[in-house]
């Protein structure tokens, strides 16, 4: 029996307490699934966890909050995008036909115009941040453009997908380190030190990233299975097949393995540890728990990655508590 599984649970705020108005545009956005937002920004808090460690100093809650709102709104600008591109194939696919623009209640040209908004909003927040932030933030729109294409193209979009959702990543690392910003150059704000860092444990933590998300969006991809071999879609999920739990899996032992080695290098204290082992867990049992004739429980099994991003994340943190002597 084929099960058709709605684009989001019937019962998310939008549909309950937006005004109908509203509700198409919130869609486009997908304000309605907000666990895409926080799987895009909780690797830039990461970024910033990471170099807080490294200098034994709690993450800045400014630039915290200022990568939460700048995920929401290109988190909103990307699936825009995303739409725009592909309504063509979703309309074909039973999960996504009811989105805004293959459904026509938002126009191409009106997608545009949200994408456009959303996307100024972001570079403004990204324009306080220090010059290689704001470097690391335009050259990342390359890797946003060209996902979703990727499903056309090559059997592993997930791949893409987490070298564009992971980016936060070092742009976070590079965020948290201070220096010029735009602002202090043209003599409109004070220029913060500059922490001078090696770049090494946060490479090591984007590569363990990368991984991380190829897994959680090939069990993602396992909910489209049919419906993506009917549209031509190419996704891991189909490219690994039935071998899909054994897939994910390796994927995320190489994300536990890299992140471990990211906190090695970057001299971080053993309380990471427990909670590090708890994140390694938490991937274990969702690969030993995939199932591909279940795409409701993959569903959830993916949104379970909020969960493991957040204990990851307060892993990073724990590291800059180091003994004495350590």
């Amino acid at each position: 029996m084929t099960h058709i599984l709605p684009d989001a649970a019937a019962a998310n705020w939008v549909d309950r307490h937006a005004p109908p108005g509203l509700r198409p545009w919130l869609k486009l956005g997908r304000f309605d699934r907000p666990a895409g937002i926080w799987l895009l920004m909780l690797p830039g808090w990461m970024g910033i966890a990471l170099a807080g460690a490294m200098e034994q100093r709690w993450p800045n809650p400014v630039l915290l909050a200022q990568f939460l709102v700048g995920a929401a709104l290109m988190r909103a600008a990307g699936c825009a995008f995303n739409d725009i591109v592909d309504r063509d194939f979703d309309a074909q696919v039973a999960r996504t036909a009811m989105r805004p623009i293959p459904a026509g209640q938002i126009t191409v040209a009106q997608a545009w115009g949200f994408l456009v908004a959303c996307a100024l909003i972001s570079f403004l927040i990204l324009l306080t941040m220090n010059l290689w932030a704001v470097g690391l933030g335009v050259a990342s729109l390359g890797l946003v453009a060209a996902y979703p294409f990727m499903k056309r193209i090559t059997w592993w979009p997930q791949a893409w997908l987490g070298l564009t959702f992971n980016w936060g990543a070092p742009l976070g690392f590079a965020a948290a380190m201070g220096g010029p910003t735009l602002f202090s150059l043209i003599g409109l704000a004070p220029e913060s030190p500059m922490q001078p860092l090696s770049p090494w444990p946060a490479l090591l933590l984007y590569g363990g990233l990368i991984f991380w998300t190829l897994g959680y969006d090939t069990i993602y991809a396992v909910q489209d299975l049919e419906d993506d071999a009917l549209a031509g879609v190419k996704s891991s999920a189909r490219r690994l097949g039935e071998a899909a739990p054994r897939g994910v899996m390796i994927f995320y032992i190489a994300c536990f393995c890299l992140v471990l080695l990211a906190g090695w290098v970057g001299g971080l204290g053993p309380l990471m540890l427990p909670l590090l082992a708890a994140f390694g867990l938490h991937l274990s049992r969702q690969a030993a728990r995939l199932r591909l004739d279940d795409p409701m429980a993959a569903l959830a099994l993916f949104k379970s990655n909020v969960w493991a991003g957040a204990l990851l994340a307060a892993a990073l943190v724990a590291g800059l508590w180091r003994p004495a002597g350590f």
